[in-house]
């Protein structure tokens, strides 16, 4: 089964797979959207910073090691981010990269800042920039030496002396990179110098940059506040689709203090096409990247600042809740992200991959919206705001361009009284692992709509919910229901090898666990008290490896309300 999946859909569901599921707590405000919410590995680093993706300045992608890094390119960024607003927008670090520092050590072992790019010192400019309200950051490398062919010394056997000059200076931000690391194991290199950090008593947020080689999102949430899953961006459209490409399926990692890092941005650096440069910049903050502008303000255009201030984007990237948006779709290139928002709002991107322009079309139910309408929904790029009442969203987008909406859903409805079968009903929210969640058949291969009549073991069932692991779907009940019962296992469509777990919630408590239920398994039925209940919550997770297999139906669920 399954054959036609794409690497990118079996890493993410994969990624899901190996993640514990959260059941927040459902706000008002939140009832028009629910999605599933997988926590990362370990918790987050317990110094609470970070809980929103770092934004600011770095210099590596307009200045490389040339000699127009300097004191006054960082003292000019630091203004510029007062007068042009980008502090009101947002941005707050300027960091430094590679070539701040002179070749050698002193004679007490500590790096030297070069007097001819820094006259004044580290910690003057950062004193200056901390004058401007801002935050300052600092550059090394887990290694030997730095990434620069000049050979600047790294951290590697340092990091306690390097830490605590970091914090002499005034560092807030430390990019620690991966060259010249001597083979050392990259998650010792790093929690050294994390723990030097920490050791400092100074908050200093923490930047992995290995490239996404240790799969440091697997283990780095405790240490770090984001880490590189990527090798560097260039400034041209191919590089930095395939590093979004590579990012998207990592999604489950990302939230509060622990963040996924694409890399820098490139917009405004003149290799891509302002249409390329809006789709850059929507795509980072769809998947609440970093947002650290590369380019030499001094010289950018009013259409890059345009960009780079678009405040409703950047309030997408900055929701607190800290979601990174996912793929929903991506029918050749034409794909749909989604992100949940904190208030009940959903953003979507529709990004045109190819070459020519196309329309490219979704539901509020493959967005996890499911029946709220009538929706408002704003252009973040044009402003426009419209009423959306038919339920899909079609825009005509240009070759290599983004055309994003910030969706806010209507009034959630009520289930009716008596007795009802959840798949007759309006869902306020839905996530699934594959596709979209089936209305009385099976989620089957493909798309929407190709499944089958469910099956459970040879019983055929003509009503109900085919899902996916992992997989979720919200109800409102608003107080007005007393009980759902409902049969549950895995279709026969799987083939060998299906296993899942059903387990449903009453609002955040769980009220009923099926256990590991497998293809050779009969139908198993459920049965949840309800009372009170605002919301109704389906959960299906993965009971074992094969997750290709793991085809969940929900057979004949009777809702009963008063």
């Amino acid at each position: 089964m399954h054959k036609v999946r794409t690497t990118l859909t079996r890493r993410l569901a994969a990624t899901l797979t190996a993640l514990p599921l959260l059941i927040p707590a459902v706000g008002t405000a939140a009832l028009a959207g629910a999605s599933v919410a997988a926590a990362p590995s370990a918790a987050a680093a317990p110094d609470g910073q970070a809980a929103l993706p770092p934004m600011g300045f770095n210099n590596w992608n307009s200045t490389h090691c040339r000699a127009d890094f300097n004191e006054a390119m960082v003292k000019g960024i630091a203004d510029l981010f007062v007068s042009k607003g980008l502090k009101a927008a947002g941005y707050r670090y300027v960091n430094l990269d590679d070539c701040w520092a002179l070749p050698s050590r002193n004679a007490s072992g500590d790096l030297v800042a070069d007097p001819v790019r820094f006259p004044h010192g580290i910690k003057a400019v950062a004193d200056y920039v901390h004058g401007k309200g801002l935050k300052f950051g600092i550059y090394t490398s887990a290694g030997t030496k730095t990434c620069n062919t000049a050979g600047f010394p790294g951290g590697l056997g340092h990091e306690r002396q390097d830490a605590n000059l970091f914090a002499s200076f005034g560092v807030d931000y430390l990019k620690y990179d991966n060259c010249n690391n001597q083979g050392v194991d990259a998650k010792k290199r790093y929690t050294d110098m994390a723990n030097a950090l920490r050791d400092t008593g100074r908050p200093i947020v923490f930047s992995l940059c290995d490239w996404g080689e240790s799969k440091a999102w697997e283990w780095a949430a405790p240490i770090g506040h984001l880490w590189r899953t990527t090798g560097d961006i260039s400034d041209n459209w191919s590089s930095m689709i395939d590093i979004a490409h590579e990012n998207q399926p990592l999604a489950p990692y990302a939230g509060p203090g622990h963040w996924n890092d694409p890399d820098m941005l490139e917009v405004g650096n003149g290799g891509m096409t302002a249409a390329e440069y809006r789709t850059h910049f929507t795509l980072w903050s769809m998947m609440s990247a970093p947002l650290l502008i590369g380019t030499d303000l001094r010289k950018a255009s009013a259409e890059t600042f345009k960009i780079l201030s678009n405040r409703d984007m950047i309030a997408v990237d900055q929701d607190p809740l800290g979601k990174q948006g996912t793929v929903v779709a991506n029918d050749g290139g034409l794909v749909v992200m989604a992100k949940e928002l904190k208030n009940g709002d959903r953003a979507v991107s529709l990004t045109n991959e190819t070459g020519t322009t196309a329309t490219i079309s979704t539901t509020m139910d493959a967005l996890g919206i499911g029946n709220s309408g009538p929706y408002r929904l704003k252009d973040l790029w044009t402003k426009a705001v419209s009423t959306n009442r038919s339920g899909t969203i079609s825009a005509s987008v240009p070759a290599h361009a983004t055309v994003a909406y910030r969706i806010t859903p209507g009034r959630a409805p009520l289930p009716p009284a008596g007795t009802s079968h959840l798949s007759d009903l309006p869902w306020t929210g839905m996530v699934n692992g594959w596709g979209p969640v089936e209305k009385d058949r099976s989620n089957g291969e493909r798309a929407a709509g190709d499944g089958r009549a469910l099956t459970i073991n040879g019983t055929v069932y003509p009503k109900g919910l085919g899902a996916h692991a992992v997989s979720r779907i919200t109800y409102h009940l608003g107080a007005r229901c007393t009980g759902l019962t409902v049969d549950v296992g895995v279709d026969d469509e799987s083939g060998p090898g299906g296993a899942v777990v059903f387990r449903i919630y009453r609002d955040t408590t769980k009220v009923a666990d099926s256990g590991v239920l497998t293809t050779s398994d009969p139908a198993r039925t459920l049965t949840a008290d309800l009372t009170g209940a605002r919301t109704l919550t389906l959960v299906v997770t993965p009971g074992g490896n094969n997750i290709d297999h793991d085809h969940a139906d929900w057979a004949t669920p009777r809702l009963t309300c008063i």
